[in-house]
């Protein structure tokens, strides 16, 4: 992995937080230690999700997201606790099975805990994005997100799906967040039913995913069946107007 002190840029600001998780935007700085984290997963995506493991691949994806106003992407970063993980941390266990179905090692911690004392510049456990937004009549979205193998495990993505949900139900002024996932994908529709979404049905053939058209099963919550966690702080500010392919 990159030495997070090797890089002076610093990191973007969170747009909402929680006790273990932040989100904020991809930024041209993490591409690093994003497509690190990507390849060191392949295990754990494969296949159900095909991330940027290069630094092109990683700039093309980052760019459409930041222009298309249909998109909102957002990264999950580790909030550090000095006095969970001591001053200079240390190698972790095996990660238990991961938001994706399968193990992975957790990486090696930083200086002062995960990558900082006060979690600032936290170390990226994932992403959560919002794709195909519509307004209007519909106020709907569509989730693609993913854990990297050191976080997996840890209640990490729970926590920070949690935390988009309140952004995309709040400032985001979506009405419905949909969840399509492959039928034998049971941990990210583990994840997504512990948030309290609903199964609404079967789409055979949905999306062209790795060579083949993959049926999906659709997955749905809409705001008023939504308890948003409370953040100490959400200054989405701003976020590109209202305006999603890592469909699990």
């Amino acid at each position: 992995m990159p030495d997070p002190d090797a890089n002076p840029t610093p990191p973007a600001p969170y747009l909402t937080e929680g006790p273990r998780t932040a989100l904020r935007r991809f930024t041209e700085a993490d591409a690093a230690e994003f497509t690190a984290r990507a390849r060191e997963s392949r295990t754990l995506h494969r296949p159900w999700l095909f991330p940027p493991e290069r630094p092109d691949a990683y700039a093309a994806y980052t760019e459409t997201l930041a222009r298309d106003p249909a998109r909102e992407g957002f990264l999950v970063v580790e909030r550090g606790e000095r006095g969970e993980r001591g001053e200079r941390g240390e190698r972790g266990e095996r990660g238990e099975r991961g938001e994706r179905g399968e193990r992975g090692e957790r990486g090696e911690r930083g200086e002062r805990g995960e990558r900082g004392e006060s979690g600032a510049d936290g170390a990226i456990a994932g992403f959560i994005n919002i794709n195909n937004i519509v307004l209007g009549g519909f106020r709907c979205g569509a989730l693609g997100y993913g854990a990297f193998a050191h976080a997996a495990g840890r209640g990490l993505m729970g926590e920070a799906l949690g935390l988009v949900m309140g952004l995309a139900f709040g400032p985001l002024g979506l009405h419905r967040l949909e969840a399509n996932i492959q039928p034998d994908n049971a941990a990210s529709t583990a994840l997504v039913r512990r948030a309290g979404f609903r199964l609404e049905g079967f789409s055979p053939d949905f999306l062209h995913i790795d060579g083949a058209w993959r049926d999906h099963e659709r997955w749905a919550i809409t705001a008023p069946a939504a308890e948003a966690p409370r953040s100490r702080r959400n200054p989405l500010g701003s976020t590109k107007p209202l305006g999603a392919d890592e469909i699990p």
